[in-house]
């Protein structure tokens, strides 16, 4: 089993920046695709962002394309979403997750694709 920990969230204004942070455990970090997804209150899990486990081939969700910023440090364990010109519709729980099981250095956008998850971090955007 995996531990994974966001951190880094938090109340901006519109325009503002935040960086995230996301910490996964064991030896096997640099073979995980990481991926970060949102969730707004009564809405479905949203796709964000992910990156490969070796090569750091990343993609992102269209609706943070050009503003938001995944990258990742297999020597830190770290993955961290660099989010820029945040808008309110920004606002949700985002969370990290480790797809620990899949093909070495791909790139997963689904859900079900991802084994293990952190509790997320909140990220409120304000008008």
């Amino acid at each position: 089993q995996v531990q994974v920990v966001e951190s880094g969230g938090g109340l901006v204004q519109a325009g503002g920046s935040l960086r995230l942070s996301c910490w996964a455990s064991g030896p096997s970090f640099d073979t995980y695709a990481m991926g970060w997804f949102r969730q707004a209150p009564g809405k479905e899990r949203e796709f964000v962002a992910a990156i490969s486990s070796r090569s750091g081939r990343t993609y992102y969700g269209d609706s943070v394309k050009g503003r938001f910023t995944i990258s990742r440090d297999n020597a830190e364990n770290t993955v961290y979403l660099q989010m820029n010109s945040l808008k309110p519709e920004d606002t949700a729980v985002y969370y990290c997750a480790a797809d620990a099981y899949g093909e070495i250095d791909a790139v997963e956008t689904r859900r079900a694709a991802y084994d293990y998850w952190g509790l997320g971090t909140q990220v409120t955007v304000s008008s």
